[in-house]
């Protein structure tokens, strides 16, 4: 039975730069990528699915997603600098290598879940503008959390973002796997109509198959964001395309 499944959903717009990797390194280590391309051209979207790739396939032989993660980085940093910053995408992998802990990088919004024990756990922290100020009384809202403050294809170093944002520009987590659970890798597109409309993410994705159920995953959150948006002025209904990757663990 096959023990991962991806889909992806436009939304309103025509098209979308989203790409999922997952790659399979000899000793069983495996590779989960989700890259949230930034823009809608064509060029943006080869580019997302080239980078998954090779993120994937580089996380996985190096057994480690930070690894996998920063060598990508660093590679469309030289080619940002050289070239300028042509394609962007907010990054996030995870790393199951056999009797070791679950490693997971990201730079950008783009999120990793850990469903386990009838709850969704968040092992990401968003890089964006909401996270650099966080709501208040004064501002309930907080800073706009569509602004990403790290992404691949930008030029910033670890420094640069920390100076400016106070996170380094790749953030990483472990966490241990101690029983059979799941792994949701998701866009923002995926996760904010869920998270705004206050459903629980672990009961969307509970479903015995997972390609059905990360298929129904994106299509609920992208109608649930039309839904939104009609009520709030119904001359401009705007969903964001919504991906996600689904996987099963096993310890």
């Amino acid at each position: 039975m096959r023990t991962y499944a991806t889909a992806q959903h436009t939304g309103t717009d025509p098209g979308q730069c989203d790409a999922t990797a997952v790659r399979t390194a000899p000793d069983g280590t495996r590779a989960y990528v989700l890259l949230d391309g930034i823009g809608r051209r064509e060029s943006t979207h080869r580019w997302a699915l080239g980078a998954a790739r090779q993120i994937a396939g580089t996380a996985a032989r190096l057994g480690d997603a930070e690894a996998g993660l920063r060598k990508v980085y660093n590679l469309c940093r030289e080619d940002a600098i050289h070239y300028g910053s042509r394609h962007k995408a907010a990054a996030v992998v995870a790393v199951r290598a056999p009797g070791k802990p679950l490693t997971v990088a990201w730079c950008g919004d783009s999120r990793a879940y850990l469903l386990e024990r009838g709850i969704a756990v968040r092992l990401t922290d968003d890089h964006n503008k909401r996270r650099v100020y966080p709501p208040t009384a004064t501002y309930p809202y907080g800073g706009d959390r569509n602004h990403i403050t790290s992404c691949l294809g930008a030029e910033a170093t670890d420094e640069d973002v920390t100076n400016r944002y106070g996170h380094p520009a790749i953030e990483t987590r472990t966490r241990e796997i101690t029983g059979p659970c799941r792994l949701l890798l998701a866009s923002d597109g995926a996760y904010e109509p869920h998270e705004d409309a206050g459903h629980c993410l672990y009961t969307e994705c509970d479903g015995d198959d997972l390609i059905p159920t990360v298929r129904d995953l994106v299509n609920l959150a992208v109608d649930t964001a039309v839904k939104t948006s009609r009520a709030l002025d119904p001359n401009r209904v705007y969903a964001d395309n919504a991906t996600a990757l689904l996987a099963d663990l096993r310890p």
